[in-house]
């Protein structure tokens, strides 16, 4: 059977247990240095006791060191990948082929969505260097994971929840350009989230002040089936920037889709171990988000973007019905308390918000009376009660046992079996005193034995196999019962073992001959490894030589389409304003160009004039 994997992000050692509690099979989390998200940098010591316990429930540990290296950095990266192995974690991710030609302990290797992972033939390529799993590119539609997954036999990971990037992952240089943070060192300046006007040929205004380059967020929870199908073995959530509130709703979520989908399945499993209570009603939209979107796994569709806010819109509960001098009435069935956060597009479609002061049905008193007109759609984009029932104990994660209590000539044998099939035999020597109220005996044995409220136990069935009904001491049951758990502890940690892989060096050929700045290319051991594997011409990275002139985005979404100009999906596209080519993007003094390479099905970005963003 297929192993299927949760995959949770971990910002930190909170929201990495909060993870594993919550129902994820594996976490990934930043190392100290070298991590795509510079701001979640983690301990190795915070990673191994992270590591302790996901491996309670056979559950994995991911550290992200995949940002590219410079040669600089190639001695420091190494002596941490082996801190980071010694640690106990169970894989790396990362984008810079440089790594696999350094001194690697035998640690798994995940091949990064920032190296690009769009086809059969990248990836048959990682999976013949070595890598034990692949991040797909986020763009891909059903049809073109399904034509990986059946030319390929490593398990293919794909994202299924979280912020997008507008550009495919590792093909962005925007932020290095305009503001020399590189996004492939995990310094992303974000440019796809800032307001710009859309400027045409003749630098004319045809859109003002709008997030053009901004998208929704991705959410397939209602795709996992036709995802398991099409081949993808780990479903990733992101948000490895994100608190500990968003990884344990999210997860939950998730968790419960994903059971539903691998319930009754005799093709695939879950991959850890542990089953799951929730304490709460998970829901994604009281999380951070920015609209939902499938972006683009069933074909180009309209939905994706979020040109009005870059924010969190919340959950949609209803319409003004009544604005009054201090008050709104809203048309709405949703509980709305005290604290609670509401927001709301305007008349120029900017996004506002507000907090409720006070709430009587569905009646509400701002703090601050807003701009509001009677008919406009509210939003609740903060939660105050579902917020504290996260701050509660939310979770519960419990590995299941049957216990089996019979007698012998010593005296009993108290026997625990897990659900990993896992076995120990725990002999308890004592006098046999026969009980004078049989069913009380018995009930006693059943509760002593089933205490196992501050393990990571759950007892699901107790079966007593004694010829009479006997007394034995409450404190003797508890000692029994905890020294034969201590016993199934051990066992468990000594069977746990990661899927360790020494990396050999290979010389099969990469998809291409040439590598431009869109290689990534930035060490000597990169370029030998590519070298080695047929590429006979290099240029070096975007960030140790800037190229003039090249695109600095590639991007499936496509504002010809989006506006209702592209000439392949729209009728009108004749009569649409993007016939007076090229079209701009402007933000303060930085002006940046579009192009459109419809053969391609994508939209360029490049530099247009040299400018730093304004602060």
């Amino acid at each position: 059977m297929r192993q299927i994997e949760l995959l949770s992000p971990a910002k930190n050692i909170e929201c990495g247990l909060a993870a594993i509690n919550h129902g994820a099979d594996a976490v990934y989390i930043g190392a100290s240095k070298f991590g795509a998200r510079l701001a979640a940098g983690n301990s190795v010591q915070d990673i191994a006791e992270l590591a302790i316990y996901a491996h309670k429930f056979n559950a994995r540990v991911y550290a992200a060191v995949n940002t590219i290296l410079s040669d600089e950095e190639l001695e420091e990266a190494q002596k941490l990948i082996w801190q980071l192995y010694e640690a106990g974690t169970d894989a790396l991710i990362i984008q810079d082929m440089g790594i696999l030609q350094l001194d690697l302990p035998p640690i798994s290797l995940h091949a990064s969505t920032q190296s690009d992972n769009r086809t059969v033939e990248k990836v048959q390529f990682l999976e013949k260097a070595g890598f034990s799993q692949v991040v797909l590119a986020r763009e891909l539609n059903l049809e073109q994971i399904k034509n990986i997954s059946t030319q390929t036999s490593v398990p293919l990971e794909f994202f299924v929840h979280g912020a997008l990037c507008v550009s495919y992952s590792g093909q962005c240089y925007i932020s290095e350009a305009l503001a020399g943070r590189s996004a492939n060192k995990g310094e992303c300046a974000q440019y796809c989230r800032l307001p710009y006007d859309l400027l045409d040929a003749n630098n004319e205004v045809v859109i003002k002040n709008k997030h053009l380059l901004s998208l929704k967020d991705l959410n397939l929870s209602e795709h996992l089936s036709e995802l398991l199908e099409a081949g993808v073995s780990s479903f990733k959530i992101e948000g490895r920037l994100k608190e500990a509130d968003y990884v344990k709703n999210i997860t939950a979520f998730y968790r419960q889709k994903l059971d539903a989908a691998l319930e009754g399945s005799t093709q695939y499993q879950k991959s850890s171990s542990g089953k799951t209570t929730i304490f709460f009603t998970p829901n994604p939209e009281k999380s951070f988000h920015r609209g939902s979107t499938s972006y683009f796994l069933k074909g180009r569709n309209e939905g994706i973007t979020s040109f009005d806010t870059p924010k969190s819109t919340g959950e949609y509960i209803g319409k003004v019905k009544e604005v009054g001098r201090n008050f709104l009435r809203l048309d709405t069935s949703e509980t709305l308390n005290n604290g609670d956060g509401l927001c709301f597009v305007n008349n120029h479609r900017d996004f506002s918000g507000f907090r409720l002061n006070r709430a009587e049905g569905a009646t509400i008193y701002p703090a601050e009376m807003p701009h509001v007109k009677q008919g406009t759609d509210i939003y609740r984009n903060y939660d105050i009660d579902f917020d504290k029932q996260l701050n509660k104990k939310s979770a519960e994660r419990k590995i299941e046992i049957e216990v089996h209590f019979s007698e012998t000539e010593k005296g009993f044998l108290l026997e625990l079996t897990d659900e990993d099939n896992n076995r120990v035999s725990f002999p308890c020597e004592s006098k046999k005193e026969a009980a004078q109220q049989e069913q009380k005996a018995l009930d006693t044995i059943r509760t002593q034995l089933s205490k196992l409220g501050n393990t990571d136990f759950v007892a699901t069935k107790i079966e007593l196999d004694l010829k009479f009904a006997y007394f034995i001491p409450s404190s003797s049951l508890a000692d029994w019962r905890r020294l034969a758990v201590e016993q199934l502890e051990q066992m468990r940690s000594s069977l746990y073992k990661p899927d360790t892989k020494k990396i050999e060096p290979t010389i099969h050929p990469y998809p291409e001959t040439e590598l431009t700045y869109l290689g990534n290319v930035h060490n000597k051991h990169a370029e030998a490894f590519y070298k080695q594997h047929g590429v006979t011409e290099i240029q070096p990275s975007f960030e140790t030589q800037a190229v003039e002139n090249v695109p600095l985005m590639f991007t499936r979404h496509c504002l010809k389409y989006s506006l209702g100009g592209c000439a392949k999906y729209k009728t009108d596209a004749e009569s649409f304003i993007f016939s007076t080519e090229p079209y701009y993007l402007q933000y303060k003094d930085t002006k940046l160009e579009l192009k459109f390479d419809c053969a391609n099905c994508q939209m360029l970005v490049a530099k247009s004039h040299v400018g730093k963003i304004l602060e």
